[in-house]
């Protein structure tokens, strides 16, 4: 006579072992609350953190050591912080009031106006780069002294808007960093960790930004499917929005 137990089916042994998992992570994982309200409280740390960094650079007004380059037709070549503001929103996300997203805005400016000349054929191509980069110009037609038209001229004032802006998404528990014409006149979305959204990395930011290390660019991954939306922003909500003393935000 075998008096064995039978063994357990494969469904079952996996059923048994998946508890066993599944066990041990919520032994371990905080409530969703408290989770939710660690982000809420980095990126608060963070827009504090900010709102100093910014009003120490505003005193110092240092040189900024990138190349801002519409190839092949103008650079702006080590231009100096002139000035810039944090700001942050808020909104209630399952109940709790948590910030939706903390935005820095900055202008670096340049000396002497850039002159671009262009065939009266480009220069409605040229107005869209322009645009495109956020720059201010200046646009009338040369004439010779007969009154016939030679070309187009832009005249280009050398400053650069610049901005970072932090997203959290509670969902996933990561928070996206849109930079827009930070190191040069282009926009990308990285993808950190909530954990990863600390000084070391702010300060990574602020070298990126005076163009001493690129370091912040390697902290995390660029954003995937989903970074256009991001990057353009979240539908208009009703939250509170918090501004830094430095500054007032755009309309």
């Amino acid at each position: 006579m075998n008096d064995s137990l039978p063994k357990p089916s494969l469904l079952e042994s996996l059923r048994q072992r998946s508890d066993t998992v599944r066990n041990a992570d919520q032994a371990t994982r905080r409530p969703l609350g408290e989770e939710l309200k660690e982000i809420d409280r980095r990126l608060l740390a963070a827009f504090r953190w900010l709102d100093e960094a910014l009003g120490h650079l505003q005193v110092i007004r240092p040189l900024v050591a990138h190349r801002f380059a519409i190839d092949p037709v103008l650079t702006i070549r080590e231009p100096r912080y002139d000035r810039g503001f944090v700001s942050y929103r808020r909104n209630e996300y399952l109940g709790m009031d948590l910030i939706e997203r903390v935005e820095l805005f900055y202008r670096l400016a340049g000396a002497a106006p850039i002159r671009v000349k262009t065939q009266l054929a480009a220069a409605a191509t040229m107005d869209e780069r322009l645009r495109a980069a956020q720059l201010d110009f200046h646009y009338q037609v040369d004439t010779d002294a007969t009154r016939g038209v030679r070309c187009g001229v832009f005249s280009v004032t050398p400053a650069v808007t610049a901005s970072v802006r932090f997203v959290p998404d509670y969902c996933r528990m990561m928070v996206t960093a849109t930079l827009r014409n930070v190191d040069r006149l282009e926009t990308v979305t990285l993808e950190f960790r909530p954990d990863a959204i600390g000084e070391p990395t702010l300060e990574d930011l602020v070298r990126l930004i005076l163009g001493e290390a690129n370091t912040f660019l390697k902290r995390a991954p660029l954003a995937g499917v989903g970074a256009k939306s991001v990057a353009s922003g979240p539908a208009p909500l009703t939250g509170m929005l918090a501004l830094s003393r430095y500054g007032v935000a755009a309309k």
